[in-house]
């Protein structure tokens, strides 16, 4: 048997899932914004709450917290999240070494200076000790992220935030619904930060939202996003413009549209569902993959529900010398289905490059700085060569799906030798 990669047979030529996967109520809730006379917060009112004012508070008690501040994407939240904590030029933050950019981006733009730390090399989620390691007089914050299915070790990491007065965000963009001793993803810091990006597993294409229980952070939060605005708690006289004029701070339009948010309020309730569809595919997979010597993420202790954003497998001490994107190209052709590499450590992501934007050149002291914090990850660097991944839609159809997952691992396992 050749490999498809080489020519062979692949083992599935089915289609997958598609994502996303629209409610049956998203084009109601569209149609009615369609004729609303408001596609935006910052609009006039129409004698009603707007969508995104009912997204949000739904999504509050959906997490069991007091705030919700909806944004324009993942990267506003984090950005009017670092802002709102007070972090900003000099700051040190840190962060971990494997994350989408924008955990260390949004730091960078709010002129502080992200600080990269190792993971764990299970759940390749910020190592609590290098976190500890890493902490100096100008330590600011720590911003932890929920990493494709696993929770960080959120018990070690509050610790340290306590211990050390320092703010903890939670970037939850992959981690919608996830829990952790009784508390949902997000709430366990001072703000949690979510992505409503296409991919994610709540999505309405372009998205975001911060939550937070201090209703004075929130308030900064929602000033931040809408031009140093706010929502007023009386609503004003038919067809006023709604937002409030406070002139407290100035903040930017990074403001969710009511389309965005109508599409959010319906997917809202299949989250759970499909959660659960997923964790029952991942489970079996993940036993299946075990009795091939497969290793795939572990969580941290205290996870009581994953979400998995993507599932990702750590390949065997066989397939040492063999490049992880090859192998991952491999496995795509075997099942149709692309599988990539995981996240490669931030300061070496083609991404991540300060010197490519004016905006952030504060000067050579800075610029030291900067590249100071840009140190070895040897964890890090050496997760990105033995991890493969792949979206969770995969894991939202049959049960067979999943032997087709494990028969391409394992026709990969049995022609290791003509990758090398």
């Amino acid at each position: 048997m050749t490999l498809a990669l080489h020519g062979g047979d692949p083992v599935r030529t089915t289609g997958w899932p598609l994502w996303p996967q629209p409610a049956a109520e998203a084009a109601e809730q569209l149609t009615e914004v369609l004729h609303s006379g408001r596609w935006s917060i910052s609009g006039p009112y129409r004698g009603t709450d707007t969508k995104e004012r009912t997204f949000a508070r739904r999504f509050a008690r959906y997490n069991g917290i007091a705030h919700c501040v909806p944004t324009a994407s993942g990267t506003a939240g984090l950005m009017i999240s670092l802002e709102a904590c007070g972090v900003g030029a000099g700051d040190e933050v840190i962060v971990p070494g494997i994350s989408w950019v924008a955990t260390a981006s949004t730091v960078l733009a709010v002129n502080a200076v992200p600080v990269f730390v190792d993971v764990d090399p299970d759940t390749l989620c910020m190592d609590p000790a290098a976190a500890a390691a890493a902490i100096t007089p100008a330590t600011k914050a720590i911003v932890v992220v929920h990493l494709y299915s696993a929770l960080a070790d959120m018990d070690a990491l509050r610790d340290l935030a306590r211990r050390h007065d320092l703010t903890l965000i939670e970037d939850a963009a992959q981690a919608h619904g996830a829990v952790h001793r009784g508390a949902k993803a997000g709430t366990m810091g001072r703000v949690g930060v979510f992505s409503m990006h296409h991919t994610k597993v709540l999505t309405c294409g372009e998205g975001g939202a911060a939550i937070t229980a201090d209703p004075e952070l929130a308030q900064r939060m929602a000033e931040l996003r809408a031009d140093g605005r706010h929502q007023p708690d009386q609503p004003p006289p038919l067809h006023e413009m709604e937002l409030v004029t406070s002139g407290t701070l100035m903040g930017s339009n990074r403001a969710l549209s009511e389309f965005h948010a109508a599409v959010l309020i319906a997917q809202l309730a299949r989250l759970d569902q499909q959660n659960e569809q997923r964790a029952l595919q991942a489970a079996e997979l993940e036993k299946a993959l075990a009795d091939l010597g497969f290793g795939t993420q572990q969580t941290s202790a205290g996870t009581e529900q994953r979400t998995y954003f993507g599932f990702v497998v750590r390949l065997p001490e066989e397939f040492d010398g063999v490049d992880s994107a090859t192998a991952g190209a491999a496995l795509s052709a075997e099942l149709g289905l692309p599988i990539k590499p995981i996240y490669p450590a931030i300061p070496a992501s083609p991404l991540y490059w300060p010197g490519s934007r004016r905006r952030f050149d504060l000067g050579a002291d800075h610029r030291r700085r900067i590249d100071r914090a840009r140190h070895r990850l040897p964890v890090s660097e050496r997760a990105a060569a033995r991890h493969l991944t792949f979206h969770h839609s995969a894991l939202l159809g049959d049960p067979s799906d999943v032997d087709d997952i494990v028969a391409a691992l394992r026709k990969l396992l049995d022609h290791r030798c003509e990758l090398g």
